[in-house]
């Protein structure tokens, strides 16, 4: 299995997932064919066809390309959340919670991730002998979390436990490059985190030479995402929270800080 960031609009990233061995490729949201073109044609040259796209939601910054993308290419299958269909465009394959389906090689798991939007997906992807990878969408970050446009802090909460409960070796491939502005968040917090400390520096470093900061791995978020960390004390003591404070309520102070946030 290979995936391959593929930088659209201002920060966002497409992906494409690739099955060596049926040399088929999956997209996960096309946000425009324009941003999305040359990489697939690049593909095809090497014998390798689009077969199918993956939607993580509905937001037109990760599906506006779809259509264009399968008039383009011919891609028959576009999969998404089933009880989302009215708002993922040209759906054909419906999933739900836990649904389990193959894609050559790799095995595609999916989870039900409500909080960013409340039909929000994330592909868990396996293939033999390498590491898992997910595809968060907009519901975990690197170092982040999305805003809760539809979903509440507690549904948001229990979305990225079941983010948090992955192996700690799972890839996260999310769905936009903000991981230095919610790094700088993260420190702000916890100040004395050096793997914060340090995740900053590689993040800055990689951004500087035009690279991807992704993908992040689980390990990396539980050591590095305030808003996988709500037990700690540390950040509990960012926002005076007392003792008997509940982790969902620790979450939404966290993101309630991080939606008004300015770097110093």
């Amino acid at each position: 299995m290979r995936v391959l960031p593929v930088p659209c609009l201002t920060d966002n990233y497409a992906y494409l997932v690739i099955c060596d061995e049926t040399k088929r490729a999956a997209i996960v949201d096309p946000s425009t064919l324009v941003d999305t073109e040359g990489a697939i044609v690049a593909l095809e040259e090497a014998g390798i066809a689009l077969a199918e796209v993956w939607a993580t939601h509905h937001h037109g910054d990760h599906v506006g390309g779809v259509r264009d993308v399968c008039e383009r290419f011919g891609v028959p299958c576009v999969v998404g959340f089933e009880a989302d269909r009215e708002r993922l465009p040209g759906l054909t394959l419906g999933l739900a919670d836990g649904d389990a389906r193959a894609f050559g090689s790799i095995s595609v798991r999916v989870m039900h991730v409500p909080g960013h939007t409340s039909g929000a997906l994330a592909y868990v992807c396996e293939a033999k002998g390498e590491a898992p990878c997910v595809f968060s969408g907009d519901t975990l970050f690197a170092a982040g979390c999305g805003r809760l446009f539809e979903g509440t802090p507690a549904e948001m909460h229990t979305s990225l436990g079941r983010f948090a409960a992955l192996p700690a070796t799972t890839r996260v491939y999310p769905g936009h490059e903000y991981t230095v502005a919610n790094l700088v968040f993260a420190k702000h917090l916890e100040p004395n985190n050096e793997a914060i400390v340090q995740g900053l520096v590689r993040a800055r470093a990689l951004r500087a030479e035009g690279k991807p900061t992704v993908p992040t791995t689980i390990a990396d978020e539980l050591a590095q995402n305030p808003f996988l960390r709500s037990k700690e004390r540390a950040i509990r003591l960012a926002f005076s929270l007392p003792s008997k404070a509940s982790d969902v309520e620790t979450f939404a102070a966290t993101r309630k800080a991080k939606d008004t946030f300015t770097a110093p």
